[in-house]
């Protein structure tokens, strides 16, 4: 399959390019900075070098034809203030939406965050994220030509991943390593089964395999 991570130099989208290239897919990842793509080529990646905050709605298009699945793994990061929250992790989200269903790619499989929520209360940086992750979401959910999996992982932490997890429609809070994460993406990427499906995603008992089957019903 090919595969277009939107956010490519991520920490959990570097992780998940190595683990689809290595299971033999076309992985390209977008991103914003030039400099970044040898860390994508290293990675098993082809680097598409595109500004999600200033790209039109064809260029996106573009970026994304001939994909089988798009991933959003974009975000505006620490240190952004709420007026990148909402045009990196809500716009960029929408648009790259968008674009997806445009060029005809029905998979689309977003990374968002647990307590997501358009309606989160709060003045805090934070909190605009969350609201900014919860209006993505919605959007996507209720695009018509997608068939969509959003991820919202608890705590991310850079601890090794163990391979095992809780993933449920609600798992309560916990922490989760950023390998695990990027586990479970490249796992719910081939499993077309879970679309539909809004998870969370903590640290748990269960093998990755086996938690991504056990929500698609397999």
């Amino acid at each position: 399959m090919r595969i277009v991570i939107a956010g490519g130099h991520g920490q959990i989208a570097l992780r998940l390019e190595r683990l689809l290239s290595a299971g033999g897919h076309d992985v390209a990842g977008i991103i914003r900075n030039p400099e970044q793509t040898d860390a994508l080529r290293e990675a098993g990646a082809e680097p598409v070098v595109l500004d999600l905050e200033s790209a039109t709605e064809d260029e996106v298009t573009a970026a994304v034809t001939g994909a089988d699945v798009v991933v959003f793994a974009a975000g505006a990061g620490p240190g952004s203030g709420a007026e990148r929250k909402a045009s990196v992790d809500r716009g960029a989200a929408v648009l790259c939406a968008d674009a997806a269903a445009r060029a005809g790619v029905r998979r689309y499989v977003v990374v968002s965050s647990m307590g997501a929520d358009a309606g989160h209360p709060g003045d805090e940086i934070f909190d605009a994220y969350l609201r900014a992750k919860g209006a993505a979401d919605d959007y996507v959910r209720a695009k018509r030509g997608l068939d969509w999996t959003i991820l919202k992982p608890g705590m991310l932490t850079n601890d090794a991943g163990t391979g095992l997890v809780r993933l449920e429609a609600a798992t309560g809070r916990g922490p989760v390593p950023r390998d695990d994460v990027a586990a479970v993406l490249a796992e719910l990427v081939e499993t077309p089964a879970t679309a539909g499906l809004t998870l969370e995603l903590i640290s748990g008992s269960v093998p990755v395999t086996v938690a991504v089957k056990a929500v698609a019903g397999q």
